[in-house]
């Protein structure tokens, strides 16, 4: 006996919306009729939007109840609704907003939950126990990489407390306009990336020589924290850097230079290696969370849980960054109203600015943001895709903002500003110093990083099926029915302990996915 075919499902979000998203895996075909007695005038893919009432030319199609568009033609109850057929809204402007004005009830502290971490000399927690090795500029990356690969044949093995050896590659160092003001930016970033909780206080460096970014420049004097306890006792007011630089006369040959890496290196996975986990409060994760890939049903299912567990989070006195500028800017009415305090308000305005400012020099605006994967997902546009990013953030009151590239200093909510490239954003984050990332997608991506363990979630039950070795949370559970977004972000919350404590992998690690370093460089390139 077959299994009946499901009924027709569309999704709103807000009662005043007047379009709605069809739910169906592969979509419904023209003539579907469903509960409502609504019929479809025209085939309508899953995720796309299908007009609940006629809309007349000039009208708001609201979507969230916010206009995410202006109707081109007139469109008839029925008809597929997409970016062809609407006008995108301008932007907001950054003037009279909305500053500190929600005040919501404090909701009781979620006591009681931990995890087993590696507490660092300078009191943050790591979830992994690596080895980076950073370098100054790409020059090195080949030489860097030939010596990590025998480090992790050779030397790891007899480390077992170390879970791995990472070269911190990046494009940048040398060839750029160094004294820029702009140049701030990745160098900062590169610094507290090579600062970030799950290296362990370790900091090893790989220079060329000749780079205009050199080691001191990189890592100045009372940058690095105290590892031993020689030196928290006094003995070394400042430890000296470690770098190998491989234009000093000493290296004759490829192999010294890589053995010179090498023995770096194992003075390191020594120290690293006598470090245990220990049980720590869940207040000492730092997790961002952040969207790639997305789709329609982003905003309906992965990031309303991620949004409800980032409430978990800041209730358990943990630290959660949301990002991606130019997929928040078209809320940022709702993000001021939001800020614990009219400071925190202007400090989000002064980044949306700063990167209107940035897209303006390119002679693009944020509507260059939404990929062709967005379109095929059902999202019209970068409104649309705004209002269902915003979502990750829960209901939780915004305590700080964070310029591109500076470390993190507090606990709650906080906004870090970054790009919305996947990769820039997660290279971000990494520098503010998370210690778990967490990553949403619709259309899939087996995008991943080496320095942190990163949990994806699905939002369809169909990429969760097809992905089944690469996605770490179904979300698609929520439209589904079979799930709550209650009970997934729980599922979330549980699961980020488990993996914060090396208890479980996450199907990234498993696989060892993990993408490229990238900084984010607005000064010129020489």
């Amino acid at each position: 006996m077959q299994n009946a075919a499901p009924s027709p499902l569309y999704i709103t979000m807000h009662a005043s919306d007047n379009v709605a998203i069809v739910a169906n895996d592969g979509g419904l075909p023209a003539g579907t009729v469903f509960p409502s007695g609504l019929a479809l005038r025209e085939q309508v893919p899953q995720g796309h939007k299908v007009a609940l009432v006629d809309l007349p030319k000039g009208g708001a199609v609201r979507r969230y109840n916010v206009p995410i568009g202006y109707a081109l033609k007139d469109i008839p109850a029925g008809s597929w609704v997409h970016e062809r057929l609407l006008q995108m809204p301008d932007a907001r402007g950054l003037d009279n907003l909305p500053m500190a004005t929600v005040k919501p009830a404090t909701p009781p502290p979620l006591d009681g939950y931990t995890f087993e971490g590696f507490r660092n000399p300078d009191g943050s927690v790591g979830t992994r126990n690596i080895l980076a090795i950073t370098q100054t500029v790409q020059c090195v990356a080949g030489v860097t990489d030939f010596a990590v690969q025998r480090i992790k044949a050779e030397l790891l093995p007899k480390y077992p407390n170390v879970d791995d050896v990472v070269a911190l590659e990046h494009s940048y160092g040398c060839g750029v306009a160094i004294d820029a003001p702009d140049a701030v930016v990745p160098i900062r970033t590169l610094r507290n990336i090579s600062l970030n909780p799950n290296f362990g206080g370790e900091v090893m460096v790989v220079s060329l020589g000749c780079e205009k970014l050199q080691p001191e420049r990189l890592l100045p004097p009372g940058s690095i924290p105290l590892v031993d306890q020689r030196e928290a006792a006094g003995a070394v007011s400042d430890p000296k850097l470690d770098v190998v630089c491989l234009q000093d006369d000493a290296h004759v040959g490829f192999m010294a230079m890589v053995e010179a890496i090498m023995l770096q290196a194992q003075q390191h996975l020594q120290r690293l290696n006598a470090r245990q986990r220990e049980t720590v409060p869940a207040s000492e994760l730092v997790v961002g969370v952040q969207c790639g890939g997305s789709d329609a049903f982003s905003g309906i299912t992965a990031n309303p849980a991620v949004g409800f567990c980032t409430d978990l989070l800041v209730r358990a006195g943990a630290a959660v960054m949301f990002s991606e500028t130019t997929e928040v800017r078209d809320g940022i009415a709702q993000l001021t109203a939001r800020a614990t305090t009219p400071e925190v308000a202007q400090a989000l305005i002064r980044e949306m600015a700063w990167y209107d400012a940035y897209l303006r020099r390119g002679s693009v605006d944020r509507s260059a943001n939404t990929t062709p994967g967005n379109k095929q997902g059902g999202l019209s546009n970068i409104v649309e895709k705004a209002m269902g990013s915003i979502v990750k953030s829960g209901s939780a009151p915004i305590s700080g903002v964070l310029a591109p590239g500076e470390k993190l200093k507090q606990k709650g909510l906080v906004y870090a500003a970054t790009p919305a490239s996947d990769f820039i954003c997660g290279t971000l984050q990494l520098a503010a110093g998370m210690n778990l990332h967490v990553f949403t997608t619709g259309r899939g991506t087996p995008y991943g990083l080496a320095q942190v363990p990163v949990i994806k979630v699905a939002t369809r039950s169909d990429l969760a099926r097809r992905w089944h070795d690469l996605m770490d949370v179904n979300a698609g559970a929520i439209a589904d029915g079979s799930a709550t977004v209650e009970e997934v972000g729980w599922e979330l919350f549980r699961l980020m302990l488990d993996v914060a404590s090396g208890r479980k992998k996450t199907w990234a690690e498993q696989w060892k996915l993990h993408n490229a370093l990238v900084l984010f460089n607005p000064a010129p390139v020489t």
